[in-house]
């Protein structure tokens, strides 16, 4: 199969054939388990001090006065330290000890790769995972290298203008403003993801387009399953640099 290859201004000036790693079927389960195990690596681990709740000096009576056993504080009389008591410590607190990381084997986040770049191929699954794509007349779309040097934000926009993506960036800029805990912990604006672009060297187009709102820009050797799938749904609507796309098989093969 031939994929067209589009200038800066969608016209089409060369043909090239389709790397055959797109064949690779779609594992969703293999794609959750990459970006579960990727998303780990960031995840905050919480403990607790370990001598909360036992900084008093409460003793047991022991046994004879008509009450419960439970440490007291010597002034009033006041049960503390216990698990059970108003100001005690907990039985089982927190432990910053605990092994967060989701462990996967390379075999398998690299297939999962595979298979997030294949999904970002049909238009089926692109389109369900919530991209705007009517403007698109085929996938995957890939782009001449002068993709690559594009040096301002407002050429980035013209050029998602001209292939018929720029909707979905729309799409992406959510103006709504988020209720709840969200919004008090400073994540009160939710961005949605937008195009990925993928290229083979940076000459300039990730500054440019790092003011967009759900665009991101990487290089072929740093894709990873959470860019290609985003909350672990693939299908991402994705934009390829020539010489990245030419380079897929040898990158990513098995």
């Amino acid at each position: 199969m031939k994929v067209p290859v589009l200038s800066l201004t969608n016209e089409k000036i060369d043909e090239i054939d389709l790397p055959k790693i797109f064949e690779t079927p779609l594992k969703p389960e293999v794609i959750r388990r990459a970006v579960i195990a990727q998303q780990s690596h960031g995840f905050q681990p919480q403990g607790r001090d370990p001598l909360a709740g036992k900084r008093n000096t409460a003793l047991s009576r022991g046994t004879g006065h008509g009450q419960a056993r439970l440490p007291r504080l010597k002034q009033s009389g006041k049960a503390d330290f216990a698990v059970q008591a108003v100001g005690g410590h907990l039985s089982t607190p927190p432990m910053s000890e605990k092994v967060l990381i989701k462990r996967i084997n390379k075999k398998e986040r690299r297939l999962a790769i595979r298979s997030g770049i294949a999904a970002t191929a049909n238009k089926e699954v692109v389109a369900a995972r919530g991209h705007n794509i009517e403007g698109v007349t085929q996938l995957p779309l890939v782009l001449d290298d002068a993709l690559e040097g594009v040096q301002k934000t407002k050429e980035v926009q013209d050029l998602f203008t001209k292939i018929g993506i720029w909707a979905d960036v729309e799409r992406a800029d959510r103006k709504g403003v988020r209720a709840g805990r969200g919004n008090m912990r400073g994540r009160g604006k939710k961005i949605g993801k937008g195009p990925l672009i993928v290229i083979s060297e940076d000459k300039g187009v990730s500054k440019a387009a790092r003011n967009l709102p759900g665009v991101d820009v990487t290089v072929l050797r740093n894709l990873n399953a959470e860019l290609l799938a985003p909350g672990a749904n693939a299908g991402r609507l994705v934009v390829w640099a020539k010489s990245a796309f030419n380079a897929l098989d040898e990158t990513w093969e098995k």
